[in-house]
């Protein structure tokens, strides 16, 4: 990577920022030859001054076989060089879920939320772009310990001032980054090792002979080093023994896949400790099934039913459970962490360990990881404050297959971890989710309880990715066959409250409103009307009625809804869904003030328990943007939307709906301050991608065109506007009718092109039209209203005709009062219709 200020001159003290580096090998030997190499490699191009490095420094890939020392060279780069760098982070890479949750973990230090704020992705996202910036910190090193496949971690390597360090046995590095190849020890560093390893005196001779016996082979010198410490064993009598394994496993014809220098000792040391202490075996074998990050040890001081006898007596005694973990350490089975509380087994040692069992066995300790991990108490996954323990715990569902257990804890358990995937905004929700989902249909059918929870989870994260109409079908799929096979009504419930959202997707708005009235009254059976099941169906609701016109009827009822949540203490997330649905309510029956102050509240809300990045806080940060354009406080309004749309961008990308949405809230207000062409070039572009989401017909997309069309108007292209404008009403009228209120907004305009051509008489027809229908449909005070009424009076007056004129004045004279009631005189629409210029109506898509 890129350094803009490194340099060769050591810096006194230490990095403000030590993550996760694993503790330091006090055997460390020799290698120095490699380190400097790499040292030199990280820091090419510089002129020997701290603050000048040449770009494009590449990340550097260590790479060889198992055992050969690849991540204790990288943990005594960091630690030896730590004091160059003001940030130096070590993430596992071996699984690609692990990586963004290592990322995001970062970015509290980066001075941005946290995971539990605004999900891993976005604090992944949020501390990949810090990195790049180099802001805090331009001095930084990342380690990818053991990444496999190039292609997938590419994208989560920042490309930025600081230093990448790539651990892999994939030789395919070495086409893509510079590669520093790390081989066995050579004798003379096997010899040091040894010598530095063995706390009582050993002849140089016998480590001579001891090395050539294991190959050199780091891993295997570490394993034999420590059963020499702890035993004191002579050596003559450690190679006879060595002997013997080593010709037995060949003699079985394994392995085939090890060294077999690091599986003879390993066999050596697992026999020794067995005489000494069996049950550290027992712990071992549990160990190997975990995945190879750091095993919390908190998952051992659990009681939990249904373990197998020996690991069932050996956790019931924290004594004996203490040694046993003291002695993996001990035979360098293991790396206790005590400042981390963490327990690893080399991943080699654990592939040692499983070969080892029998088929039965295996089983026995595969059900024993499951129950321990299903034994913690994670908490609620819909909870923020939790998300920490579930992504601790992550990085061992996998490899311990989880997906493979049929026991309905386990599956209750995974079911969580994808609930805790989806409400976090982890991107590996999806991959995650159809892994069980494969697994569960291969083993239980597609008709098993579970696999249609997972059905409805995977709809939820689908939803979330904006992929509409897959989940329409997936869900109506998934309902059927719950009726079918006699899901009860609680869980049905479950997937029957987001179907709403399905239907709202495809833009059929009635049938959205008649599934949720009818969802709320099922609600209410099932679990009372302020349960906060159904205060959420209320919710939804609520946003049909938003959707159909129904504007005071939606904030009644989003009212109760918010309420309701506050008192039955919902967790942050879900309050703040629904106190900035209800500010969004509050902003479309006109109030702007009221809304924009609940708006504001809502944000700092957001704010402070969830983070900038989380979907709901920009939803908030969204809707507020309008409320204050609304208002009338344009460059407050225009600031927020920008960042919004930002966040959106390098959140989903460009065709992601919230994307589009902010998009279009954006164009709308560029068009209110002053920066028509920029409006227009955006609008064109997000109307040209909305059917890529909604399908051509669908009401957002086509009061999207009508806000294009409108910008059309501004940029002095009133005929264009006015086509249109009239064949995006003949398609509104067609779907929704000529009373709904995307019609009528868009009719306003219409009006206002004919006026700008010098079509009075047709823009007066049009406008006392439109005026009539607002009137019945929000109220002859709503802004929307009078907007309407304050165009047809200018139209009239231009008409002049002796009894448009009269009318032109009657009306005015209303709309002036309406105004000074309900805006007040100085707000824009005010001074517009003061002026005698037309109000353009626009239009900012809601969430589904």
């Amino acid at each position: 990577m890129t350094g803009t200020h490194q340099s060769e001159v050591r810096r006194s003290g230490t990095p403000e920022v030590w993550g996760k580096v694993p503790p330091r090998n006090k055997n460390f030997t020799g290698r120095e030859e490699l380190l400097e190499k790499l040292r030199a490699g990280m820091t090419a191009g510089t002129t020997g001054q701290v603050t000048v490095v040449l770009p494009q420094v590449l990340p550097h890939a260590l790479h060889g076989l198992g055992g050969v020392g690849k991540t204790q060279m990288a943990v005594e780069y960091a630690y030896r060089y730590g004091n160059e760098y003001d940030l130096v982070w070590w993430i596992s890479a071996d699984q690609r879920v692990l990586i963004r949750s290592s990322l995001a973990a970062l970015a509290p230090h980066l001075e941005l939320p946290s995971a539990a704020a605004v999900g891993v992705e976005d604090a992944a996202n949020a501390a990949l772009d810090a990195l790049r910036r180099g802001q805090p910190y331009d001095r930084w090193l990342l380690i990818f310990d053991n990444a496999d496949e190039p292609e997938e971690i590419r994208d989560v390597i920042p490309d930025g001032p600081g230093h990448v360090l790539i651990t892999s046995r994939n030789h395919r590095w070495e086409d893509v980054v510079e590669a520093v190849p790390v081989d066995v020890f050579s004798r003379k560093e096997s010899i040091a090792f040894l010598t530095k390893r063995v706390r009582r005196a050993l002849a140089p001779e016998d480590a001579d002979r001891l090395a050539e016996q294991l190959g050199d082979l780091p891993l295997a010198l570490e394993q034999a080093g420590a059963l020499q410490a702890e035993t004191g064993m002579p050596v003559d009598e450690y190679i006879e023994l060595l002997n013997e394994h080593t010709g037995q496993l060949l003699s079985e014809g394994k392995p085939t896949e090890y060294p077999i220098s690091m599986t003879a000792a390993w066999n050596l040391s697992v026999s020794r400790l067995s005489e000494r202490r069996p049950e550290a075996i027992d712990l071992l074998r549990c160990c190997a099934f975990f995945g190879p990050e750091p095993i919390p040890r908190d998952v051992f001081s659990q009681r939990v039913s249904g373990l197998s006898p020996r690991m069932s007596e050996l956790l019931a005694n924290p004594i004996k459970l203490s040694r046993s973990v003291g002695e993996l350490g001990r035979f360098a089975l293991a790396r206790i962490d005590p400042g981390s509380r963490t327990i690893q087994v080399h991943r080699l040692i654990q592939a040692l360990v499983r070969d080892e069992l029998e088929p039965e066995e295996r089983d026995e300790h595969l059900a024993d990881v499951h129950r321990l991990l299903t034994g913690l108490q994670l908490g609620n996954p819909e909870e923020s404050v939790n998300w920490g323990k579930y992504g601790g715990i992550l990085g061992h569902v996998v490899p311990s297959r989880v997906q493979e257990s049929r026991d309905v804890k386990v599956r209750d358990f995974a079911l969580d971890l994808a609930r805790y995937l989806y409400m976090s905004g982890d991107g590996f929700a999806h991959q995650f989710v159809n892994l069980f989902i494969d697994q569960w249909e291969r083993d239980s059918g597609p008709d098993d309880p579970h696999v249609l929870k997972a059905y409805r989870e995977l709809g939820n994260i689908l939803r979330q990715l904006g992929r509409y109409n897959e989940v329409y079908e997936l869900n109506q799929r998934t309902l059927a066959k719950m009726r079918q096979v006699g899901t009860p009504e609680d869980e049905l419930l479950n997937l029957v409250s987001g179907i709403g959202a399905d239907l709202r997707a495809r833009g059929d708005f009635s049938a959205a409103l008649e599934h949720d009235e009818d969802s709320v009254r099922r609600h209410e059976a099932a679990f009372g009307p302020d349960d906060p099941r159904t205060l959420r169906a209320k919710n939804n609701l609520a946003l049909d009625y938003s959707l159909t016109g129904s504007f005071q009827r939606a904030r009644e009822l989003h009212e109760v809804a918010f309420i309701g949540l506050q008192d039955a203490q919902a967790g942050a997330a879900t309050v703040l869904v629904h106190w900035n649905s209800l500010a969004r309510a509050v902003r479309l029956t006109g109030d702007y003030a009221e809304a924009s102050d609940l708006g504001e509240e809502a944000l700092a809300y957001g704010l402070e328990y969830l983070g900038g990045e989380h979907p709901a806080y920009l939803w908030t940060a969204k809707d507020l943007s309008i409320a204050w354009r609304r208002l009338g406080e344009l460059d407050r309004a225009l600031e927020m939307c920008a960042d919004v749309h930002g966040r959106y961008v390098r959140r989903y990308g460009l065709d992601h709906p919230d994307t589009l949405a902010a998009a279009m809230s954006l164009a709308n207000v560029q068009r209110n301050n002053g920066q028509e062409q920029e409006g227009l070039e955006l609008a064109a572009d997000t109307v040209a991608r909305y059917p890529r989401v909604y399908g051509t017909n669908h009401p957002y997309v086509l009061a999207c065109t009508g806000n294009l069309a409108l910008l059309h108007r501004t940029c002095q292209d009133p005929e264009r506007a006015r086509a249109v404008n009239e064949e995006t009403l003949e398609d509104i009228e067609r779907h929704l009718g000529r009373d709904h209120h995307y019609y009528l907004t868009v009719a306003t305009n219409l009006a206002s092109d004919l006026a700008e051509l010098g079509h009075h008489e047709a823009a007066v027809e049009r406008g006392h039209d439109t005026y009539r229908r607002l009137r019945e449909l929000v109220g002859p005070d709503h802004p929307v209203a009078l907007a309407c009424a304050a165009n047809l009076s200018a139209d009239l007056k231009r008409l002049g005709t002796p009894e448009a004129v009269e009318e032109a004045e009657r009306l005015r004279e209303d709309t002036r009062e309406k105004y000074a009631h309900r805006l007040g005189l100085e707000h824009p629409d005010a001074v517009a219709f003061l002026e005698g210029r037309h109000l353009d109506l626009d239009f900012d898509p809601p969430p589904i």
